[in-house]
């Protein structure tokens, strides 16, 4: 599936997914400092910001919160998460349906692979009925496709973030979330691997204000979609302000020194 500028994700051929999935990922801890934020209305809130395209969000606060926002947030029903308690090899199971998650009005579904780990195979065997099944529906569908494993010695190189936006071509989906793989001609590289699947640059930990924008400037100028950002934004004490600026430079073109 081609994902269209009229697509509810799109707009001006660009995309910025709020995500919201750490809690269960990585626990109450990241949101020491930002403790309101436990609330996920908090974040909900931010997701009507026009910047937002889509909020990622998991099951049980799509259930809780999203009926209260469905006019004005974009859903990305994100299927499948694992938390930090679990000691193993990354695997992330998956927890609800496609179908449910049509049910509760998501515009497009999110799935994390983890390209190898020992249990790649079952992870992607995982993915086909779920890619599937979203095709269904009508739904895009946006691969997390995060290298890791024993034997994977740099999981942000060159190679491997381009062999992980591969993957997401390969298996089927519209979008892929990577990580920066360190310079901008490497994320270039990964977006002529992707073919017509659209690159998303994993926001990751937060940053100051300088550092964030332009590394999104980067990667914009390399030719990615857009980008999954969420620590980047509601840990910060000024949440709204950068997703001012997230706006004019994801969706207008301004510099990071234009916004700064």
């Amino acid at each position: 599936m081609h994902v269209s500028d009229d697509s509810p994700l799109v707009r001006n051929g660009k995309t910025i997914v709020l995500a919201h999935d750490h809690g269960l990922e990585h626990g109450p801890k990241q949101f020491d400092g930002v403790e309101e934020r436990l609330d996920p209305t908090e974040v909900f809130e931010m997701a009507t910001h026009d910047a937002v395209t889509a909020l990622a969000v998991g099951k049980g606060l799509t259930e809780t919160y999203y009926p209260s926002y469905d006019d004005e947030v974009n859903l990305l029903a994100k299927l499948n998460g694992s938390s930090d308690l679990w000691m193993g090899e990354p695997y992330s199971p998956q927890n609800w349906s496609v179908d449910y998650a049509a049910e509760l009005g998501a515009d497009a579904v999110g799935y994390t692979v983890y390209p190898g780990v020992n249990d790649e195979p079952r992870m992607f065997e995982d993915f086909r009925p779920v890619q599937e099944r979203a095709r269904d529906h009508d739904l895009p569908i946006a691969m997390w496709s995060y290298p890791r494993g024993q034997a994977i010695k740099e999981h942000r190189s060159r190679d491997v973030i381009a062999y992980a936006a591969r993957i997401g071509l390969e298996l089927g989906g519209d979008f892929v979330k990577v990580k920066y793989p360190r310079s901008p001609e490497a994320m270039a590289h990964a977006v002529d691997a992707a073919g017509d699947t659209g690159v998303l640059l994993s926001g990751g930990s937060k940053t100051s204000d300088r550092e964030f924008l332009e590394l999104v400037e980067r990667c914009l100028d390399a030719g990615v979609s857009g980008l999954a950002v969420g620590r980047n934004v509601w840990q910060r004490a000024e949440p709204y302000d950068i997703l001012d600026k997230l706006e004019r430079v994801v969706f207008e073109g301004a510099s990071a020194d234009d916004v700064l």
